[in-house]
Formats: C-alpha cells, structure tokens, sequence
C-alpha cells in the first residue's frame, strides 16, 4: 500500500469508489491512538457531546432494545449505551479491523456479554430490515462513500419509529468561519498526524473531508429525504460540529409538521 501522504487526497475524496479505499487503512493506522487523538483535538469536547449522544438516545429508546453502533471505532459509544440500556443488545460495526480489534478487547475487559463488535460496511449492514430500534453514529457519514445511500441504508435497519442519533463534523455555512475552523483542523492534524504517525495527512485528512461534505442543515434535510422525521439538532461550534436526533418515519410521525418535530439548540 502507498504511504498516505502520497495518495492525491481530494481525488479520493471526490470518487467514491476510492474514498473507502483510502479511509479504511487511514482508520486502522490510527486506530491505538484514535480515542486520545479526539479528546486532544476537540479539547475535551468529543466528551460532552458524546454524553449528549448518549443521553438523547437512552430518553428514545426502552431498555433492552436492540442498538446498533455504526463506525464504532474502539467502541466507546456502543459500550456506554450497553451499560446505559438495561438488557440492551449492542452491536459496534466498523470497516477497519483495528478498530474492532481494540473494541472487543475493551468489552472483554469489563465483561460486556450483551455487545459485539463485527467488521462491516455502513453502505451494507450485515442484519436484517427493520431488526433495530436504534442507530447510533460517531464521525460516521463523513466518511462514507456515499452519506445518502448510507442514511437509505439505515433507515431499511431501522424498525418504523425507530431512532437515529448522529455526531460529525460539518462544512460551516459562513465562508469567514469556514476557513478558521478548517485552517485549524488541518494544521492541528498534519502536525499530530506527523509527530505521532510520520504520516501529516492521517489527521490532516479531517479538514479537506469536512470542506468536501455539506452542513448541518443540508444534512438535516438528507435525513427528512432518507425518511426520517427530525426531533433535535444540536449544534456546536457554529454549526461546525452537530448532533442530529431522528426518528424513522411512520404513519403518525408523518402527522408532525416539522416546524413542531424540529427542535434546534446551539452552543
């Protein structure tokens, strides 16, 4: 494989076909620093919005519901909600093998009989229609080939009702904090990404991955055409960072007007 500096970065960015091929061996690179790399880079941040993932999800769901955790990383969503959901059935999904390895070794370690931790697709999720009552994602339709198959992808996962709580970063619509927000990431990231890796674009892919994706907004209405009925958006950041709260369509959610489903909050 070439060294990931030499890869032409915005091409694979602009072809999904490639995009995965570049991401997948960039996440299991980074996959034994990972969880510091996101508390260093949002100082401390990651937390508290993971905290709020965690929070919206468990007042949605009942326990002992079935959740899915897509692009799991090392697991540390998929084993708080398992911990959070009394008898819940928790399975972390991600595409780069060293991801999943440190996620199981991390649910033996506190004996976590009702998680798994599987290599897989978010374009083709290994179970069946409508089997799960929830959905959560972690920095995971950022890096996709395609968000929007990916969102028609979880939405078939999905049962009618069921709920879907997302956390990425977004191309901020105002072009004046557009470049500080992104000229930050990417120096930040070429520089830990050169001091820990030898290899700058590892973290410095963040920046030119968000600058190629849409905004919060734009991905609030994705949501409503994939099929869902959005409950909350929370942003932060100016926009920069979102947590977005939805609900697979069904017959009664489709009766919510959204200016009543849609509840936004800033920070």
């Amino acid at each position: 494989m070439p060294r990931l500096r030499d890869i032409d970065l915005r091409t694979h960015l602009a072809d999904p076909a490639s995009k995965q091929a570049f991401v997948t061996p960039m996440f299991d690179l980074i996959a034994s620093r990972y969880d510091a790399f996101t508390r260093l880079f949002s100082f401390g941040m990651d937390r508290r919005w993971k905290s709020l993932v965690l929070s919206e999800l468990c007042a949605r769901v009942p326990p002992g519901a079935r959740v899915i955790d897509v692009a799991c990383g090392t697991g540390d969503l998929a084993l708080a909600a398992w911990a959070a959901l009394a008898g819940a059935t928790v399975t972390g999904i991600d595409a780069a093998a060293s991801m999943v390895a440190l996620a199981r070794a991390r649910a033996l370690g506190i004996e976590a009989p009702g998680v798994e931790f599987l290599v897989g697709d978010l374009m083709h999720l290994p179970v069946t229609d409508g089997s799960a009552d929830a959905v959560t994602a972690g920095y995971a339709f950022r890096n996709v080939p395609d968000h929007k198959s990916a969102l028609a992808e979880v939405a078939r996962a999905l049962r009618a009702g069921g709920v879907l709580v997302t956390l990425d970063f977004y191309r901020p619509q105002s072009p004046a904090w557009r470049v500080l927000f992104l000229g930050y990431l990417r120096a930040a990231g070429n520089i830990v990404g050169w001091w820990w890796h030898r290899e700058p674009v590892a973290y410095g892919y963040i920046a030119p991955s968000i600058d190629s994706f849409v905004s919060s907004e734009q991905f609030t209405e994705d949501l409503r055409t994939a099929g869902f009925t959005v409950r909350a958006v929370h942003a932060f950041l100016r926009r920069g960072v979102a947590i977005h709260v939805a609900t697979r369509d069904d017959r009664e959610a489709a009766e919510i007007s959204a200016d009543r489903a849609l509840r936004v909050t800033r920070a």
